[in-house]
């Protein structure tokens, strides 16, 4: 149960508390703490499930939290900035649609788990995890890394768009396969 991973895990659990009571610190601290302990989550994100493989630690926890620490990160994060004003206006939208299909695929992979079909992570996925970190850990520095980089909101923004794009595509995908399965079960039934 405490293993290596499994740690990793938890601190990205508890680390998303910290990350919103930094969002009421005086001055930037309310942006460089966030950023600072979201961006050692995405990378305990990475190190975990290597880790796990490496040190064949591999467990029934940390397959259950590990998706779900994911989520709430991210989700977190969408809000936080949202709530913040930094995602604004159209960007919402990019937000809304990283969400939505957060929550979907996670109802689909718990669908399929359950109907014993396995939905492996594309390196499509990958990629689009790897930019969606990235734009949030730059939005997140809001306006103190706008201060340092003019326009790092903006570069932020549009990786989000484009971690967007992918997550349609993506999420498309997995929606895809896992439809595939539930027709052929239901004509599968229908034929008995």
């Amino acid at each position: 149960m405490f293993t290596i991973p499994n740690i990793l895990t938890f601190f990205r659990i508890l680390a998303i508390p910290g990350m919103v009571a930094g969002f009421y610190l005086p001055g930037d601290w309310q942006y460089w703490l966030p950023f600072g302990l979201f961006v050692a989550a995405a990378v305990t994100d990475f190190f975990d499930g290597y880790l796990a493989r490496a040190l064949d630690q591999m467990s029934e926890l940390g397959r259950l939290l590990d998706p779900i620490a994911d989520k709430l990160l991210v989700g977190t994060a969408l809000i936080m900035l949202v709530g913040e004003g930094i995602i604004g206006g159209v960007g919402v939208i990019a937000a809304a649609i990283i969400l939505i299909r957060e929550i979907l695929v996670s109802g689909l992979r718990e669908f399929l788990a359950g109907a014993q079909v396995s939905v492996p992570v594309t390196q499509l996925a990958k990629w689009k995890t790897t930019v969606q970190m990235i734009a949030l850990s730059i939005l997140l520095t809001g306006p103190a890394g706008d201060a340092i980089i003019p326009f790092l909101t903006e570069l932020g923004m549009l990786g989000l768009w484009v971690a967007a794009i992918l997550t349609i595509v993506t999420g498309y995908g997995y929606l895809k396969q896992g439809l595939a399965h539930v027709i052929a079960v239901d004509r599968a039934r229908a034929g008995d």
